[in-house]
């Protein structure tokens, strides 16, 4: 098809990310801007190469980070310090499903690490603790994920980020986490106050409104952003199809104009290294910096 047809724009469409790297060079080496499912690749040295070969080719890729475009969430970037202040922290946790740990982060958790560094810009240092079954993890404790997603380790992961500005973060994925910490997503804390992003296709975003203390205490409430511009939003502008969408209309904006997509493979390869780093840290009991000197997979070795 490839050689015969050539296409203009080709989908990557598989989760898998097995063969992203060898279905999008080929793409690219025939001529094609390319729409992948994330995570982008399995190693950042393939991550590299679909950017080296499509910046030489003059064609652009993107990636289905798709939160990133919802209406709701450059929106909120643009009044996160009227919100909250100075940012502080930005803390991370997964679905914490079945998947708990590893396989969280590299499926869900890049969605998450894409916002962080959305908000925060790029991390310089991250260290982790990794657990499997109780213990921390060495390289022999690397599994092949249910999905072929590459290895995959630990079943209990906390890992931290030191951002510019002095700003933290954390992600956690642990599965006697799930209950406490509610549905998947990020809060942002600030100087003056804290914003919850729950994860979907057009995030739903609450406000913590602090009162004062008193002799019985303090109670503080989560109220959902007043001015959320996709409040009464039609659900089927809140669905996989709508937030596709608005990726391809920028995708197909970027390549008129020359310019780099918001939901770019430069992007989604830096949140990408964060998992990877995660890894790393998390087998050195220790802390790596950015960017990442080793662009193999940390659990092969």
């Amino acid at each position: 098809m490839l050689q015969k047809e050539k296409p203009h724009l080709v989908c990557v469409a598989p989760r898998w990310s097995e063969q992203h790297h060898e279905m999008a060079l080929a793409a690219l080496r025939a001529g094609a801007h390319v729409y992948l499912e994330k995570p982008i690749t399995q190693t950042l040295a393939e991550a590299d190469e679909l950017i080296a070969t499509a910046r030489k080719a003059g064609l652009k890729i993107v990636v289905a980070h798709q939160m990133r475009l919802a209406p709701n969430i450059p929106a909120l970037k643009a009044e996160i310090h009227s919100l909250i202040g100075e940012l502080l922290e930005i803390n991370a946790h997964g679905k914490q499903d079945h998947r708990a740990g590893g396989e969280d982060m590299i499926v869900l958790g890049v969605h998450l690490f894409d916002l962080m560094q959305y908000f925060a810009g790029e991390p310089m240092w991250c260290s982790a603790r990794i657990l499997q079954g109780g213990h921390e993890i060495t390289s022999a404790d690397a599994r092949a994920a249910t999905e072929n997603i590459g290895p995959v380790t630990g079943d209990d992961i906390f890992s931290q980020f030191h951002f510019p500005g002095g700003v933290h973060g954390t992600f956690r994925s642990c599965a006697s986490n799930r209950d406490t910490a509610g549905p998947w997503g990020l809060e942002l804390v600030g100087m003056k106050g804290s914003v919850k992003v729950h994860m979907e296709m057009v995030p739903r975003i609450y406000i913590l409104k602090s009162n004062n203390w008193s002799a019985q205490g303090k109670t503080d409430e989560w109220k959902r952003w007043s001015e959320d511009p996709t409040m009464g939003m039609a659900d089927a502008d809140r669905g996989f199809a709508r937030a596709n969408a608005r990726v391809v209309d920028d995708w197909l904006e970027a390549i008129a104009t020359g310019r780099e997509p918001v939901c770019s493979a430069s992007a989604a390869t830096k949140a990408l290294e964060m998992a990877m780093a995660v890894f790393a840290a998390g087998l050195a009991k220790g802390r790596v910096e950015f960017p990442l000197k080793n662009r193999q997979h940390p659990l092969k070795g």
